[in-house]
């Protein structure tokens, strides 16, 4: 997994980056809220780790904007010193999925993030999402169009699948090469834009089936909808839209 540490103690970053690349897993590091919201809101992470007091604003803060900007469920769990029964039940409420106290021991860290990676898979991997008039079975790794059944490749399955549960995000092409052809992210290929230009034509990504690809310039790839009834999914309470709206003001730590 691809996770991202919020800390502001160099040596408290370093311990916990340390417990989670030992186990396989790879982190990035900021040490302010800014910081972390602009790699998180322009890269693709699978997790995220908070703490609660940084110099720029709240842990909480942080949390909030995410929710708010990201049309996607990251799992995020607290890392602090705080663990009143109060502050617990704030980071929660505010959207967090697991939260531990500092100083964290390695083995139940590693616990708790191998959970949640096991949580957000499971939730991903309904068996059957439906975005507008595309229906994408994931246990059959089919993808229909009102009601006819695309010809694909494995890949082409894998980035449109990517591309719609990460909707509305940008994705680099590096993250996409990363995770769709597993290819280290230092790698210049041509691959993704090439697969992007197909899927296009394939899948009918346009207005008139409420979705397109848009591409930004030197970044990568959003999937956008177009119109609301392209963002309902099977889910108890579908998404009411792709808006952006700004980083929110800190109010202090």
């Amino acid at each position: 997994m691809r996770i991202a540490l919020l800390e502001d103690e160099p040596e408290q970053s370093q311990h916990v980056q340390g417990i989670i690349c030992e186990s396989g897993h790879s982190c990035d590091a900021f040490e302010t809220g800014q910081s972390f919201l602009s790699s998180v809101l322009h890269n693709n992470y699978d997790l995220l780790v908070l703490d609660w007091q940084i110099p720029d604003m709240t842990g909480i803060d942080v949390l909030k904007n995410v929710r708010a900007q990201i049309n996607w469920p990251v799992p995020v769990l607290f890392l602090t010193q705080r663990d009143s029964e109060t502050d617990i039940v704030s980071a929660l409420d505010a959207g967090a999925d697991d939260y531990i106290a500092k100083p964290a021991r390695a083995a139940e860290l590693i616990a708790r993030i191998n959970a949640l990676s096991r949580r957000s898979q499971s939730a991903q991997n309904t068996a059957q999402l439906c975005f507008g008039p595309f229906v994408i079975n994931t246990q059959q790794r089919s993808v229909e169009l009102h009601s006819e059944a695309l010809v694909l490749t494995d890949k082409d399955y894998e980035l449109i699948l990517f591309l719609f549960q990460n909707q509305g995000r940008l994705l680099t092409r590096e993250a996409l090469l990363e995770r769709v052809w597993g290819l280290n992210r230092s790698i210049n290929t041509r691959t993704v834009d090439t697969h992007m230009s197909r899927l296009r034509r394939r899948l009918g990504l346009n207005p008139d089936n409420g979705f397109r690809i848009k591409t930004i310039y030197q970044r990568g790839y959003r999937l956008e909808a177009l119109s609301q009834q392209a963002l309902s999914h099977k889910s108890p309470e579908p998404d009411k839209g792709v808006e952006q709206p700004q980083v929110m003001a800190a109010n202090g730590r």
